[in-house]
């Protein structure tokens, strides 16, 4: 997998170099895994009211998702955040920053939204995950 960041265009800042990406490239053969938007769910069924635990649980889902398909969160090619709240966003990239860092971050965008599936929802996440095949 190859990352850009060209000089060409606005430099990602330091805070985010370890969760950001301008893009992100894999070539030749490889896995793809589009994985549908995860929300906060626990596998009991269970929703936080907080937007921490809805965010770090959505994580998980998508972590689960990737373990089941054989790659994990540096596998990651394009993620995007949608948040209801824009107050979150401190809060959501304190979360990345421990969770997902990595020396290739992944293309990301972040959106704000008036509202999810469920009112009750705070953070959603999409991913693309990717591997180039090996031979």
């Amino acid at each position: 997998m190859q990352r850009h960041n060209p000089t060409t265009i606005w430099p990602v800042p330091s805070a985010f170099q370890h969760i950001y990406s301008h893009a992100a490239e894999i070539s030749g053969p490889a896995r793809l895994l589009f994985v549908s938007g995860q929300i906060g769910i626990d596998p009991k069924g269970d929703l936080s009211d907080h937007f921490a635990e809805q965010c770090n649980q959505a994580m998980a889902n998508v972590e689960a998702i990737l373990e089941s398909a054989g790659l994990s969160q540096n596998d990651l090619l394009r993620v995007t955040y949608y948040l209801t709240n824009k107050d979150h966003l401190a809060e959501l990239n304190k979360i990345r920053e421990k969770r997902w860092a990595t020396s290739d971050p992944p293309a990301v965008t972040t959106l704000v939204v008036e509202a999810l599936a469920n009112d009750d929802l705070l953070v959603e996440i999409e991913v693309i995950a990717g591997r180039q095949s090996d031979g």
